[in-house]
């Protein structure tokens, strides 16, 4: 047992070397010493951010830390050669290699945002009304993945179509390591199945485009042109579709040079609307600079993605089979029910196993 626990204790140490837990350290350390500024509240909104900031930094560091020491403890317990604890150090060494296992997960989320909250988009494409009833089913699928993941979700602008369903929605979510899980979603989606917006129930193709954007605190290299952008403002419909907000309260940005639109309805003024808007967007072009490799946003091409065939990430199939499968890692299932109840993380799983490898 001894052996077991001098490997899993090496796994652990080289697991916080990876995660370079001694830098994060620091990066808390200099947002606590900030904190505690008599003039830290001064800016509200950067003072929250920057607490959440340390805050995750703080779990972080806790965690590792604190699963770094038991397993430093259970291996000098067992040095002792004690047999009467011998049941006692297997259990503790189960729990300790159970909590290690459910953190494995997190290695896998290096890249610069993954974890970052995220701000989700699912347009309705290709395909008409059941189009716009494929994007409100692929809401639902989200929102119940959300669920499962306990994460806080808040719907920011919602347009509803005109028979059914949804032409596009907006939505913040906030957990752990939020986009480096989704980020896998980010594309097209399609759908085939027996239409029932058809009189002669016949097969229809539908499209949905999700786009998934880390949300940005502090945007590096993002200064933002007020003359390339376009804002118009119009009366937002109000919570749940009722005429509560009559207001001309909601904000629609254009970037014009990418062609990048972000438009939020949900708060209760145009200046919040605007001020959530903006940082969306910021976080959009920063996504861009870092996928492009660029230096400055005149360097940036805007997203080129159609929902429309040729461009899916992942099909879904309802009839005359059931299928959903990845056109990028070549995972599927047959059980499309439990995928559509927000069973995707076998596909979240599949496309970092796959971006590692690579």
């Amino acid at each position: 047992m001894e052996e077991e626990i001098r490997t899993l204790r090496d796994n652990i140490i080289e697991a916080i070397d990876s995660l370079d837990l001694v830098s994060v350290e620091k990066q808390n350390d200099k947002l606590v010493a900030e904190m505690t500024q008599s003039t830290f509240w001064n800016n509200q909104e950067k003072a929250a951010a920057t607490s959440k900031r340390q805050a995750k930094l703080q779990k972080k560091i806790t965690i590792w830390r604190s699963l770094e020491k038991r397993v430093g403890d259970l291996l000098e317990m067992a040095s002792l050669g004690d047999e009467t604890l011998e049941a006692e150090l297997e259990a503790e060494l189960r729990s300790i290699e159970k909590e290690y296992r459910a953190l494995e997960f997190a290695l896998m989320l290096s890249g610069e945002y993954d974890e970052n909250d995220a701000i989700v988009g699912i347009h309705a494409g290709t395909g008409g009304t059941d189009a716009q009833d494929w994007a409100e089913m692929l809401e639902r699928m989200y929102v119940r993945f959300f669920e499962q993941q306990g994460w806080k979700a808040e719907i920011l602008d919602r347009s509803t179509g005109d028979e059914a369903g949804i032409k596009h929605v907006t939505i913040r979510i906030e957990g752990e390591y939020v986009y480096g899980k989704l980020r896998s979603e980010h594309g097209v989606h399609r759908l085939v199945r027996l239409s029932p917006f058809n009189a002669d129930a016949l097969r229809q193709t539908s499209f949905a485009l999700v786009e998934v954007t880390p949300e940005i605190d502090e945007p590096k290299n993002v200064e933002i042109d007020e003359n390339d952008l376009k804002i118009d403002v119009y009366r937002a419909g109000g919570h749940g579709g009722q005429s509560v907000n009559t207001t001309d309260s909601a904000v629609r940005i254009t970037h014009v040079p990418t062609g990048i639109v972000v438009a939020i309805q949900n708060e209760r003024s145009q200046l919040q609307n605007k001020q959530t808007a903006m940082g969306i967007l910021q976080g959009k072009l920063a996504q861009l600079l870092s996928e492009q490799h660029a230096e400055k946003l005149s360097d940036v091409k805007g997203p080129d993605v159609q929902a429309a065939w040729g461009n899916q990430i992942r099909n879904y199939v309802l009839h005359p089979y059931t299928m959903v499968k990845d056109t990028r890692t070549k995972h599927e299932t047959t059980d499309a029910q439990s995928v559509l109840d927000g069973d995707i993380q076998q596909f979240i799983d599949a496309f970092l196993k796959q971006n590692i490898a690579a």
